[in-house]
């Protein structure tokens, strides 16, 4: 079924003098590839929450809205890892062309055909096929990475692309004024237009991206930079079957699981403040759309700055380790969220600070745990690696963020709903502080390996 995704073969070897400026120019040709086609994927992912305040005026509950929208997070967690191990075995150029196209055609459905936004049931299939076509995207712009960039470098590597989502998420709401503008205030320029950009982005990604770097007569990356994990070997440059990265790189790694239910209280708190925030900032902090619009836009691009910090705190200052800057970020967002539920209404700048600073840092996280994820198993079971942690993050986070939210609110008010959100900063302190633990036992560990050896 999935064979037209299949990794292109490896070519001969190039010349030895072409070696050193044919990587240095696929590597930023790659980079801007992911980059550009990973922010298109968000372009086309999070435009029901801009529509939900219009679909509520049409007459649907915010529980009803919420279950619709939990439909997104349910596909994506189970295609990301499902579709992250089809990933593995597939050429990206492929994968990620096809998924951004599947997925804008989903979006031009929304945004064209009066069905489908008529009834809850005809918007949770769409939603759902949306988020599973989105599961196509992380996958394959990790097993890239892993591929083109060795370990050393992937740290400032992984922050730099992670943005990619903050650029991609934060345009969806000037993308939406601008068709509100250009459109005669039609709130379906939700779903079309950030569509048609994605169309092009996904032309973008065709023409630019490349597969590993044997199929394009390039040595791998380890021996190109000399940069050999601990258990490199041989075998991690042959491709696996989807039994042997499940059960010996993915299921039997206790530390991956550990991380990844971090992730879902994490994710938790990215989609229940996120999502909710055109809602929220009118209904409890009257808010017009314009002003919740470009609120949407400055939490996603202030990711930018914090994800890019959180990166650099977690190699500088915490020498690799990505815990301990996980649980400093964390404890900071917990005092937004609060500031961000106390504030009364009639003080906007208050509000937009709060969220702007909820932004700036649950994004730094958001990066540890997917570069943690990469790093805890061979680059050829990266994207089931990186799935794993999104299957936890989508199917315990963001579908508890979009459903559980919403009838926690209709039942006990926004009061309510922030509990939940604040129960869910704890607790990923707490996960992440286990992890914490771990990695100085296994860090401990390796160092009496090294003396007795």
């Amino acid at each position: 079924m999935f064979g037209i995704f299949k990794p292109k073969e490896h070519i001969a070897p190039l010349p030895a003098d072409r070696i050193d400026s044919t990587y240095k120019q696929l590597r930023w040709q790659l980079f801007f590839s992911i980059f550009f086609g990973y922010a298109g994927y968000y372009l086309v992912r999070k435009n029901f929450s801009l529509a939900m305040p219009f679909l509520i005026e049409q007459g649907f509950s915010r529980g009803d809205l919420g279950v619709a929208l939990s439909a997104v997070s349910i596909s994506y967690g189970l295609s990301k890892f499902l579709m992250g191990n089809v990933s593995d075995r597939s050429n990206p150029r492929y994968f990620l062309t096809a998924g951004l196209l599947m997925s804008a055609l989903v979006m031009f459905s929304f945004g064209f055909m009066p069905w489908a936004t008529g009834s809850i049931t005809a918007m949770f299939i769409l939603l759902f096929l949306n988020g599973w076509f989105q599961g196509m995207g992380w996958p394959a712009c990790g097993r890239t990475m892993v591929h083109w960039w060795s370990k050393k470098e992937r740290g400032e590597l992984v922050s730099v692309w992670n943005v990619a989502h903050n650029v991609g998420g934060g345009l969806i709401g000037p993308m939406f004024l601008l068709g509100l503008w250009a459109f005669n205030d039609d709130w379906h320029t939700a779903f079309y237009v950030p569509a048609f950009f994605a169309v092009l982005v996904a032309i973008f990604v065709w023409i630019t991206l490349r597969d590993t770097p044997q199929s394009c007569g390039l040595p791998s990356i380890e021996e190109y930079k000399n940069d050999y994990p601990d258990d490199y070997n041989e075998a991690h440059e042959k491709e696996m079957t989807a039994k042997e990265i499940f059960f010996k790189y993915v299921l039997n790694n206790k530390l991956l699981w550990s991380i990844a239910v971090a992730n879902a209280f994490v994710y938790m708190i990215r989609y229940g403040v996120l999502d909710w925030a055109p809602v929220y900032l009118k209904e409890a902090k009257g808010f017009t759309v314009d002003s919740s619009s470009w609120a949407y836009f400055l939490y996603e691009w202030a990711g930018i700055p914090g994800t890019l910090l959180c990166g650099w705190i977690s190699d500088k200052l915490f020498k690799g380790r990505r815990a301990p800057a996980g649980i400093l970020f964390m404890v900071l967002v917990t005092i937004a969220v609060l500031v961000y539920w106390f504030n009364p209404a009639g003080n906007p700048g208050v509000d937009m600070a709060a969220l702007i600073a909820i932004g700036f840092l649950i994004y730094g996280p958001v990066m540890l745990i997917g570069l943690y994820a990469l790093e805890l198993a061979p680059k050829k079971a990266a994207g089931t690696a990186a799935g794993l942690t999104g299957l936890f993050g989508y199917l315990g986070g963001a579908v508890a963020a979009n459903a559980v939210l919403g009838y926690t609110v209709d039942h006990f008010g926004w009061d309510g709903g922030f509990m939940v959100l604040v129960g869910s900063c704890v607790a990923s302190i707490l996960c992440l502080g286990y992890a914490f633990i771990g990695e100085k036992v296994i860090h401990k560990r390796k160092e009496a390996e090294a003396a007795i050896a």
